[in-house]
């Protein structure tokens, strides 16, 4: 689903053609740094809960094919973005856990630039 501006335009880090956009609070030649990353030792759970997540979007989707009574469907709606939410948490969680505390033991710019850039991660997931 792609959200479009007030000029018609696709919203930054939803083309909707699948390609990336770097984060906003990361220059558009930084390259995302290499892993292992925090999510590493739980990746196949993270990738079993995102099928399931993905299941649920496509039942939303059967639901308004098969003509669905709008309040039924927007209870999964729910149900999905919980999920999605869930995710999110533990994501940044380990992300904090790894990425972060890992550049504060380096200390420095770097320790500064995770915790800016997890602070940004923070406030996207806030204004969802």
């Amino acid at each position: 689903m792609t959200t479009t501006a007030a000029d018609g335009t696709a919203a930054a880090g939803e083309a909707g053609d699948g390609a990336e956009t770097p984060a906003p609070d990361r220059p558009a030649d930084a390259a995302a740094p290499a892993g292992p990353h925090g999510y590493a030792k739980r990746k196949d759970q993270h990738l079993k809960r995102l099928r399931r997540v993905e299941g649920q979007i496509r039942g939303l989707q059967r639901m308004v094919d098969e003509d669905v009574y709008c309040i039924d469907i927007l209870t999964q709606v729910s149900a999905s973005t919980k999920a999605l939410q869930s995710f999110a948490l533990q994501l940044l969680e380990e992300h904090l856990r790894h990425c972060v505390a890992d550049a504060a033991l380096r200390g420095g710019e770097e320790t500064e630039a995770k915790v800016a850039e997890a602070t940004a991660a923070i406030a996207r997931l806030l204004r969802t």
